[in-house]
Parts: C-alpha cells; structure tokens; sequence
C-alpha cells in the first residue's frame, strides 16, 4: 500500500508563501508516520506584458492580506522588480527540473524562491536568479541549468499543470492526501495549522498503520 502527500503550489502565489511554513508542519506531521510528500507545480500565471501601477497595486493588495492572515514577511517597499512580467513558468520549471534531479532539493528551492521574491526583492522570473538559487539549494549549476533549459522540462511542467486543472484544482495552496490512489483534499487554499493539524491526523489514522 502506497500513502503519500501532494502538495500543488506556485512559488509565485503569494498564498502558498504565507502557507510555507504550516505544509512545512503537516509534511513533518505525516513524515513522523512514515508518509513522504511530492511537489506539483501548479502554474498561477502566465503574463506577457509587463506589471502596470494598478496591477502592482492590486498584487500589493494580496500581499497585505497574506502577511495579516500568516504572518509570513513581505517586502512592501522593494517588492515587484521593476519591468516584472508575471509569468509564474520560469519558477514552476525550476521546480520540476529540480525535482527531476533531486527530490529533495526541490523542496528547498521552493522556499528559497519564495523568499528571494517576497523579502528580498529579486525577479525570479530571470534564469540567472533561478540558476544561482538552485546552486543555493544543493543542485550543481550546470546540471540544473541543462535540465532548466530542456525541452522534457518544458513538457513535464506543462504536465504538472495539467494534472492539477484535470483534478479541478483552481486554486494554490492546495495539499492533497493519496492511499492507493484514492486522493481526499486536506485544503484548497490557506488555512492555519490549528484547522489542518487535527484533519491530517485522522486521515493518517484511518489509513496509515500506528
């Protein structure tokens, strides 16, 4: 019998930054039983043109909200780089590629992702600022970037997007629980460890063996 965590998010979703630290919980939570986790790109947006002032407004506003709900920092003042294109592709990939390579390590890139864009400021849409976090992460530069740059990259994060819009998922962050393929949604968007703690806890006690 198989049993694992999925967990479908977008390092440029705002929500699953606010949401890090409570899956980084509940992935500890379900490890402890002996539970491991996958992650899954799920692709927020894929823009062209560059931010204007109502939309960096409009994404400031999220941010506000994200930072009463969680607590998680922001980076009001220097946040959205100037001439940021919002297109979420880039840093979905870099996940799947590091995924690809070491499973692990994706999960760090995500996180330092995350920060990177929320604190400090930098336009993790460029492959340069992804190569370099990736080194960050544990992954060698040259393997990352080769994978990065690849077409069965490409293709796999489509895929990723793809599974998610299959399954109806509409929204980040959503963390799904699968025993033998049967999948039950522990959440479609954020909510504090206090609310999702105990859900987990039944679903692993009800599927897993004590």
């Amino acid at each position: 019998m198989s049993s694992r965590l999925i967990y479908v998010m977008d390092p440029m979703c705002s929500w699953c930054w606010g949401f890090a630290p409570v899956v980084q919980a509940l992935i500890e939570q379900a490890q402890a039983r002996g539970v491991g986790s996958e992650l899954v790109a799920g692709g927020l947006r894929q823009e062209r043109t560059a931010m204007d002032q109502a939309a960096r407004d409009r994404t400031a506003s999220y941010w506000h909200a994200v930072h009463e709900a969680s607590g998680q920092p922001f980076n009001f003042e220097a946040g959205l780089p100037d001439g940021l294109v919002y297109d979420t592709e880039p840093a979905c990939r870099a996940l799947v590629a590091a995924r690809d390579l070491d499973s692990q390590a994706a999960w760090r890139l995500a996180g330092l992702i995350q920060r990177a864009f929320y604190v400090e400021g930098r336009n993790v849409t460029l492959p340069p600022e992804l190569v370099e976090l990736a080194e960050t992460a544990g992954i060698p530069r040259i393997e990352f970037a080769d994978r990065f740059d690849s077409q069965a990259a490409r293709d796999a994060t489509v895929a990723d997007f793809e599974w998610s819009r299959n399954l109806g998922i509409a929204g980040f962050p959503t963390l799904l629980a699968e025993h033998d393929g049967q999948l039950a949604l522990v959440t479609n968007g954020f909510q504090p460890l206090e609310a999702l703690s105990p859900l987990l806890a039944r679903w692993l006690d009800h599927n897993i063996n004590a």
